[in-house]
């Protein structure tokens, strides 16, 4: 997942009914995708010894990250410029980085875990990291601590993301339903109206009343009340779908298959 975050005013639609596949970083299998406020900067990783990829200019061309290394990259998130970037490592570590991926810092404090999703806050400082067969983590320095959030329980979390605070967090479970909480991850609601399905990847808007999320083997899915009731967006087509995120309306959004292509959306 991923953080993405909200302009001053909605004056542009949410994105999602029409999409474009952006082939510059090339067919991978890729596992997860976030982006700046303006939805401009983008960041996504592959899995399977692959690298973190970034793109300046909305995904027309990209920029193969190596400082992080070839590892199984399944979350990343980044700040409102772009420029601080959280990822986890499936079995292994989190790394962050402060200047938009050139060069990354191994935190050990949550310790080696099957990270999946990662969701931070508009500075970069407040991080959500959901753990597959565990909890949801949250650190409120960028990284440096971490706090177990056992409140939604020890479940299959694979999708994440938050308002621009931090306060606001959605989560996925991988064949189970979408959670939300309001109070940084303290208390959650459970939101069965979207279904339980295979929830692979989540954005939200930086109040986090906008939300797309992404299923694998599915269609992805968008909510404009924070998660109560969802519309089926089928523009993109179904497939394994593994990233989303958008700008801060929600009106750019960025989705990633798994061993294809990225696709964007514009309101």
């Amino acid at each position: 997942m991923t953080r993405v975050f909200l302009s001053a005013t909605r004056e542009r639609p949410m994105a999602g009914a029409t999409w474009t596949a952006r082939t510059g970083a090339g067919a991978r299998y890729w596992q997860t995708i976030t982006c700046s406020d303006d939805g401009l900067r983008i960041a996504a990783a592959a899995n399977n010894g692959g690298y973190i990829y970034t793109s300046a200019d909305g995904g027309a061309t990209w920029t193969a990250r190596t400082g992080s290394g070839s590892r199984d990259w399944w979350g990343i998130a980044c700040s409102a410029d772009g420029q601080r970037i959280a990822a986890g490592v499936y079995n292994g570590y989190i790394y962050t980085s402060a200047d938009g991926g050139a060069a990354w810092t191994e935190r050990t404090s949550a310790g080696s875990r099957y990270w999946w999703g990662i969701a931070c806050s508009a500075d970069g400082q407040r991080i959500a990291a959901g753990v597959y067969n565990g909890y949801i983590y949250t650190s409120a320095d960028g990284g440096a601590t971490w706090t177990a959030s056992t409140g939604a329980g020890s479940r299959n979390w694979r999708a994440i993301a938050c308002s621009a605070d931090g306060q606001r967090i959605v989560a996925g479970v991988n064949g189970g339903y979408i959670y939300t909480s309001a109070d940084g991850g303290a208390t959650w609601t459970e939101r069965t109206s979207a279904g339980s399905r295979n929830w692979r990847a989540i954005a939200c808007s930086s109040d986090g009343q906008r939300i797309a999320a992404a299923v694998s083997g599915g269609n992805i899915y968008t909510s404009e009340d924070g998660g109560a009731t969802w519309t089926e967006r089928t523009g993109a087509g179904s497939r394994d779908w593994r990233g989303i995120a958008g700008s801060g309306d929600m009106s750019r959004i960025a989705a990633a298959a798994y061993n294809g292509y990225i696709y964007t959306s514009e309101g």
